[in-house]
């Protein structure tokens, strides 16, 4: 297990700022210390599993979002809506605040697509998806840079208020899913 801290809202409502999360690491594959080379593989991340892994365009960031896309999956974004292999997805955890729709000469944010994704690679998306820097933006995530998946909060704090207020409670011991 290793556990991490939520610093951004990428994720709301599922897991808000100042959340801090346990990640089990060896539910998908046991790798090598200090490289990312599987050496013995488990199972594979399924469809709505919350994972952290090495971001793309810096591995030196962990990045943590649902999977929406497994391999050989074509993926599209219309109007907002995601289209697994032409059937529509349901997202009852997702969470949208601007109203407007982009087209897809803006940014891929609202309509992007089709799409495969390629082997041993995911496609991930944040539940907050108005505002959530996703493969929509950079691409696939793939499987050897995939650190585990989130279970559970164990601490929750946002911050601001009176101290007595700080704490979280509801949130504490709560299963991620």
């Amino acid at each position: 297990m290793q556990a991490f801290k939520i610093p951004s809202g990428s994720m709301v409502p599922t897991l808000t700022i100042g959340d801090h999360i346990l990640v089990t690491k060896f539910l998908y594959n046991v790798k090598m210390p200090f490289w990312d080379t599987i050496v013995v593989r488990f199972s594979e991340p399924q469809r709505g599993d919350i994972i952290v892994f090495k971001f793309p365009e810096d591995e030196s960031k962990d990045f943590i979002k649902r999977v929406v896309g497994l391999p050989g999956d074509t993926i599209q974004v219309r109007n907002k809506r995601v289209w697994i292999n032409g059937e529509l997805l349901p997202e009852p955890y997702t969470q949208h605040v601007d109203p407007n729709i982009l087209p897809h000469q803006v940014q891929p944010r609202d309509n992007l697509g089709p799409l495969t994704v390629p082997p041993e690679s995911y496609f991930v998306m944040g539940d907050n998806r108005d505002q959530s820097l996703d493969s929509r933006f950079w691409g696939f995530v793939k499987l050897p840079k995939i650190k585990g998946k989130a279970f559970l909060i164990y601490w929750s704090w946002n911050g601001q208020g009176s101290l007595a207020n700080w704490v979280r409670w509801e949130r504490l011991g709560k299963a991620i899913r």
